[in-house]
């Protein structure tokens, strides 16, 4: 589990009680400095060292990120050799196509999740290879963080929309734990691409 902008670990908390209590074995990272004074790829790195030194190189592995850790997981997935540990991703909140408000710093890993930045380009030219594994992007069109809201989804697996009140509610609202518990049980490659709305 991959955090966001500014969060570590903690974020998690009530996720983690709530998948716990679903008999999850969870394992949320913190990622350091979060607050953008590193490129994604540093903290993608990070992710790397933390899956080779946890667990058994066969073990394969369900991913979760919230906002920007889910781009951070997604660098990891495509450019770090990721996907083949990788059974199932799941995002929250995630600006797969950027957001507006990265034009508020000019730290160099919030350029990167600018609208139409190089680093989300590339991201880009093979997210399909996301369509390998079972990936399930989930937002809220009330996001005030990630703007426009509906760039937490790419046309690549299944996308769904939870009305919930704001973006930091993606970890903590019941409604979005069902639904990122729902995507952790599915069977791999047993289900259909497309939009689940609510």
């Amino acid at each position: 589990m991959a955090p966001g902008y500014r969060d570590d670990a903690s974020v998690f908390a009530r996720f983690v009680d709530y998948l716990r209590g679903q008999n999850f074995n969870t394992f949320p990272m913190t990622l350091a400095p979060s607050d953008g004074r590193v490129p994604l790829e540093a903290l993608a790195s990070q992710v790397s060292d933390f899956v080779e030194q946890s667990f058994a190189p066969e073990q394969r592995l369900d991913f979760v990120g919230f906002s920007m850790g889910g781009v951070v997981l997604r660098y990891y997935l495509q450019r770090l050799g990721g996907l083949a540990r990788a059974q199932r991703f799941v995002t929250l909140g995630t600006p797969h196509r950027g957001t507006w408000i990265a034009y508020g710093s000019n730290r160099p890993g919030v350029r990167q999740m600018r609208p139409g930045s190089a680093f989300l380009r590339n991201l880009a030219e093979d997210a399909d290879r996301l369509g390998k594994i079972s990936f399930t992007s989930i937002w809220t069109p009330l996001d005030l963080t990630i703007v426009p809201a509906r760039s937490s989804a790419i046309d690549v697996g299944r996308h769904e929309r939870v009305r919930i009140p704001h973006h930091r509610a993606l970890v903590t609202n019941r409604r979005s734990l069902e639904r990122v518990a729902a995507a952790l049980r599915e069977t791999v490659g047993q289900w259909d691409s497309g939009t689940v709305g609510q």
